[in-house]
């Protein structure tokens, strides 16, 4: 059941988008499981629509190891969070993204790897990719969190637009802390994201094996692959 995870009254876009999860089946719990998370802050604006038209390049490389259920989280407002329910090969999470639009409001980047740990805790997820260009919260907090994260299995991906310099460090410093990569791109750079989206997917659905033949292939995975070597 799609949930939020601070308890607040929603719009009519988010009421939408809790009835269109609650619709969609419950996956098998036997294929790979990835949390996809988004700032849908004010600053996001320019390339919300280009993180729409990506979202589905990340299953392209799930589908060749297996498949992967994925659930989206995205936050906004003031205090807005919200989580649907794993969604099976990403059916159906492109209508939910385009009934959210942003909104004005501070990072929960808190929020969401909390969030994380306790889906994990509750069964297996295999990757965390967070997908946004600020980081207006308390850093340490973050990294005890990342700790968590790494104590449950969870490799974080880290994906940051622009180069603001504080989001770039905890961005940085989460995916080390979890064994997972970081990555940069900018408005312009639409394939950048799609490789890294892909090197995600292709992580929590096959693993390190999955993530090896990605690279082999695609030039832009393999500073990834790199940093988890690492």
């Amino acid at each position: 059941m799609s949930r939020s995870l601070t308890p607040q009254s929603t719009s009519s876009q988010i009421a939408a988008f809790l009835s269109e999860a609650r619709r969609l089946p419950v996956p098998g719990v036997a294929r790979g499981r990835l949390i996809f998370a988004l700032d849908a802050t004010m600053s996001r604006q320019p390339t919300w629509d280009m993180a729409l038209g990506l979202q589905g390049r990340m299953f392209e490389a799930a589908a060749e190891v297996g498949g992967l259920d994925a659930q989206l989280v995205y936050f906004r407002g003031q205090g807005e969070c919200q989580a649907s329910r794993f969604l099976s090969q990403g059916e159906g999470l492109a209508d939910l993204m385009r009934g959210i639009s942003v909104r004005g409001g501070i990072t929960q980047w808190r929020r969401t790897l909390a969030h994380a740990r306790d889906e994990a805790r509750a069964a297996r997820v295999g990757a965390l990719v967070c997908v946004g260009d600020a980081m207006e919260e308390n850093i340490e907090e973050l990294l005890a969190l990342a700790g968590e994260l790494a104590l449950v299995g969870v490799k974080a991906f880290m994906f940051q637009e622009g180069d603001d310099k504080r989001a770039q460090k905890a961005f940085k410093e989460v995916a080390r802390l979890t064994g997972g990569a970081y990555g940069a791109f900018d408005s312009g750079a639409a394939a950048r994201l799609a490789t890294l989206l892909r090197a995600a997917a292709a992580y929590a659905a096959g693993g390190r094996e999955a993530l090896v033949a990605l690279a082999a292939r695609e030039a832009e995975a393999r500073p990834l692959l790199a940093q988890m070597q690492g």
